[in-house]
C-alpha cells in the first residue's frame, strides 16, 4: 500500500504542472478550470500586462468631437475638440483645435487651445496658440508659441478648478 500511494503521489505531481499549461490560454473542461484558475491567479501574467501600443490617428483622418483615452495617442490628422490622454504626441502634420489634457504632451504640429500637462514639450516644428499650464516644460528653439505659460503643481486640475473655457462659455450663454 505504501508503494501505491507513492506512485499515485508521483503521478499527481507530474500531472499538476502539465494541467495548467494547456488551460492557461484555453478553456478545456469544467473540472480543469478551477485547477487552472487557482494556479494562474497569483501569476504575474494578469498583473503585469504588456503596455499597449499607442493609438494612431492617421493624417487623412478628421475627428469632430472629444477624444478621451487612458492610454497613449499619436495624432497625425485633425481633431476639432478636446483631447484627454496619458501621453499625447501631436505629429508635424497634425492640427488640434481644442483643449489638451495629458500627463505628457509632445507637440510637433499645430495646436489652437489650452494645453495642460505634467510634462509639456514643444519641438522646433510646433505651432501653439493658447495658454500652457504645466509642471515642467521644454520649448525648443524654432517653436512658435503665442499665449501664456503658467507652472502649477497639479496642472491637470485633479484637485482644483475643473471648469474649461468651453464649459464656462456654455454656462454663460
Amino acid at each position: 500500500m505504501f508503494s501505491k500511494s507513492k506512485i499515485s503521489e508521483t503521478t499527481d505531481k507530474t500531472e499538476q504542472p502539465r494541467g495548467p499549461a494547456p488551460t492557461v490560454g484555453s478553456t478545456s473542461s469544467a473540472s480543469a478550470a478551477p485547477a487552472s484558475a487557482s494556479a494562474t491567479a497569483p501569476t504575474p501574467t494578469y498583473a503585469a500586462k504588456p503596455k499597449p501600443s499607442p493609438s494612431l490617428l492617421s493624417s487623412d483622418l478628421t475627428i469632430k468631437g472629444n477624444v478621451i483615452t487612458s492610454g497613449d495617442i499619436q495624432v497625425e490628422g485633425k481633431i476639432e475638440g478636446d483631447v484627454r490622454a496619458h501621453l499625447l504626441t501631436v505629429g508635424e502634420s497634425a492640427e488640434i483645435n481644442g483643449e489638451i489634457v495629458a500627463d505628457d504632451v509632445v507637440v510637433n504640429g499645430k495646436v489652437v487651445g489650452r494645453v495642460r500637462g505634467l510634462k509639456v514639450r514643444l519641438t522646433a516644428s510646433a505651432r501653439v496658440e493658447g495658454d500652457i499650464v504645466h509642471k515642467t516644460i521644454a520649448i525648443e528653439s524654432g517653436a512658435h508659441f503665442e499665449g501664456s505659460v503658467q507652472r502649477q503643481e497639479d496642472p491637470l486640475g485633479n484637485s482644483g478648478n475643473r471648469t474649461t473655457p468651453r464649459a464656462a462659455a456654455a454656462d454663460a450663454g
